[in-house]
């Protein structure tokens, strides 16, 4: 006879160990989330033209900014604002961007007077992430200005902590609901006729299915306005549907629909098939199909977050699905053994040892595609310890190690309980539905006896009395109780593992951000001694191969003498030979300049100029003039700082 375990119920003292497990996991998941803020966009601006702080003697007559990755853009996403709020730009967004360098500009109402301008901007990333910032730059001289931006930046506040509630949940949802599935399928067949195992696969769906209805409509209101009333924004809704994020969230409903008739088979017709082949047949069938359900689900957020965009997006895609399949059949798989403990009526020892090679083939593939997402994403050893998505990361690491380590305490208990000769006491009692039925079949017939009322309750006080034997007896078991006990704890550091990797997927990965602070610095306002000055001016003359980039580096970038290095490139980064190119350096808080620049033709597109002498430290207004024909020329500027 097959040895099972039966119904465990809390033994003596059990449930102040359960309460403090729960108020730990509860501690350090709200010490993560309350040091979490708001969720940083992956997209990050790495330069602006004029730049922040800048001041220039006349207005531009365009306002450029530069990003780290991608980035999609609308009319107001870049607004420009003069000293009393109003705006000042045309609000039609330029595309400036030229091979790898991400660029938008807006151009500005001519006649601007001096005075200090405000250019407030928001986006959405390519990884679905909103971005927002501002500056300011002044013309002439700096003023005052009453400008007044919003104290909580878009993807913050009250929309923005509801909007990661709901990725919360829906990493949840998934990982019992393919989670709780597989481990019917492949570890506890009998389980699909279980009540609590239905129940916590059923609410897996539900919680996925509301959570993503609940991002869709948040969408809108958590990238643009930051208003929870545009939650019923059709004209909004419409909009986010249009995006890549709207496709991923409206297809992983489309997919959830099929979830829930894999659900009803599983827990209908495949829990009540008696007949073995007919079984097997369905088993099969239910396994791959829901694998290719399951992929797609998890696929819905490869396509729209950190595996879409940046290094290899096609190896990345199908490692991050595998990452999450495996995430889903452990700690989901963890979830429903742990109810199987607590509130099934019995689970057979082969179904926990089936679980424990599932977990540890779950861990194996989690180990490999995490080798890689951190490489992807991290890639340097500082940026390890120096980012915040680096640090997150270890701390994610710690917690898989916990993890690992609580299921080789689990391990050990499965094989004691497979070492351990079935005892006498396990095939003795009854199943709980054993007992129950017997209970209220005791009831029925006290109820026919002359005092019914007495009779009753005579029969539930021998009720209750068997269950409190029945439960001593079971907890008397340490080596069920141990394996308890391990599950409990396992599944108590998987919810604070599952808080962290949520918090991981809304955070600047940390290549992104160490990328961005290189750029940063190169293009801020202050040369850094004996480091070259390196900038890049888009420019457009009107006529044949009129428009491109001009790439200038300016090496120390130092007062005294200069080497200077010029690239005319084409819109699609290749070199473009023009017939004349001509720099000039002017200092206009000392009068100094324009100072003339000839430089050479070294080959095509690259022009070279030694001994570039620049006498006084200060802010120089560097005038780039590229000529295309002998007609079609046109002249670029911008402020350098020179230390």
């Amino acid at each position: 006879m097959a040895t099972t375990a039966p119904r465990l119920g809390p033994a003596p003292g059990r449930g102040h160990v359960l309460v403090r497990l729960l108020l730990v996991a509860a501690a350090l998941l709200g010490a993560l989330l309350a040091g979490a803020g708001p969720a940083s966009a992956h997209a990050a601006l790495t330069g602006s033209d004029p730049q922040d702080g800048a001041v220039v003697a006349t207005a531009p007559k365009e306002v450029n900014l530069t990003f780290s990755e991608e980035v999609a853009m609308s009319d107001d996403s870049i607004r420009v604002l003069d000293p009393a709020g109003k705006r000042v730009d045309t609000g039609e967004i330029q595309n400036l961007c030229s091979g790898s360098v991400v660029r938008y500009g807006v151009t500005l109402l001519p006649g601007l007077p001096d005075g200090t301008y405000t250019v407030a901007w928001q986006t959405v990333s390519a990884d679905s992430h909103p971005v927002s910032g501002a500056f300011t730059f002044s013309v002439g001289a700096p003023s005052t200005t009453s400008v007044v931006l919003p104290d909580t930046p878009i993807g913050g506040g009250l929309v923005g902590t509801l909007y990661g509630i709901a990725r919360y949940l829906s990493y949840a949802g998934f990982v019992v609901l393919v989670g709780g599935g597989a481990f019917v399928l492949a570890c506890w067949p009998r389980g699909a006729a279980v009540r609590p195992v239905q129940r916590l696969v059923v609410r897996g769906w539900l919680t996925l299915t509301a959570a993503t209805l609940a991002l869709l409509l948040l969408r809108h209101p958590y990238t643009k306005t930051g208003r929870l009333g545009d939650v019923f924004d059709l004209g909004g809704l419409r909009a986010v549907l249009e995006t890549k994020t709207g496709a991923a969230l409206s297809s992983r409903l489309l997919l959830l629909g099929a979830a829930a008739l894999f659900v009803a088979v599983l827990f209908g017709a495949y829990a009540r098939r008696r007949d073995e082949k007919e079984h097997k047949d369905l088993a099969f069938g239910l396994a791959l199909g829901g694998t290719v359900v399951a992929a797609g689900i998890a696929g819905t957020w490869a396509l729209a977050e950190h595996a879409s965009t940046g290094l290899q997006p096609g190896i990345a895609m199908p490692v991050d699905i595998l990452h999450l399949l495996a995430v889903a059949a452990w700690l989901g798989g963890l979830t429903a053994l742990l109810v199987a403990l607590y509130r099934a009526p019995s689970v057979e020892r082969s179904a926990v040892e089936r679980y424990s090679n599932l977990a540890f083939g779950s861990v194996v593939v989690l180990a490999a595609t995490g080798i890689y997402q951190t490489w992807r994403q991290v890639g340097t050893w500082s940026a390890l310890t120096g980012t915040r998505y680096g640090q997150l990361l270890l701390v994610k690491v710690g917690l898989v190690a916990v993890l690992i380590g609580i299921g080789w305490v689990s391990r050990r208990w499965v094989r004691r309980l497979a070492e351990r000769p079935a005892g006498a006491e396990d095939d003795d009692l009854p199943d709980a539905d054993e007992t129950s039925d017997a209970d209220e079949t005791s009831v029925e017939d006290a109820a026919d006896e002359p005092d019914a009322e007495r009779a009753a309750q005579l029969a539930r006080q021998r009720a209750a009395v068997a269950t409190a034997r029945r439960k001593k007896a079971r907890d008397a078991d340490p080596e069920r109780a141990g394996l308890r006990r391990s599950v409990l704890t396992e599944a108590a550091v998987a919810v604070v593992l599952l808080a962290v990797t949520t918090v991981l997927t809304s955070t600047e990965p940390a290549r992104t951000e160490e990328e961005a602070g290189r750029g940063r610095a190169a293009a801020g306002p202050a040369a850094v001694p004996n480091r070259p000055i390196d900038v890049r001016l888009p420019f457009d003359t009107g006529g044949t191969d009129g428009k491109g980039t001009v790439q200038l580096t300016l090496d120390p970038g130092r007062t005294g003498a200069n080497a200077l290095h010029l690239y005319v490139l084409r819109p699609n980064g290749r070199a473009l030979d023009v017939p004349e190119v001509k720099v000039s350096f002017t200092l206009k808080a000392k009068d100094i300049g324009p100072l003339p620049v000839l430089p050479d033709r070294i080959q095509t597109g690259h022009w070279t100029a030694s001994g570039v002498q620049l006498p006084m430290a200060g802010e120089w207004l560097m005038q780039v003039t590229v000529r295309t024909s002998e007609i079609d020329q046109t002249t670029i500027e911008k402020n350098v700082k020179i230390g």
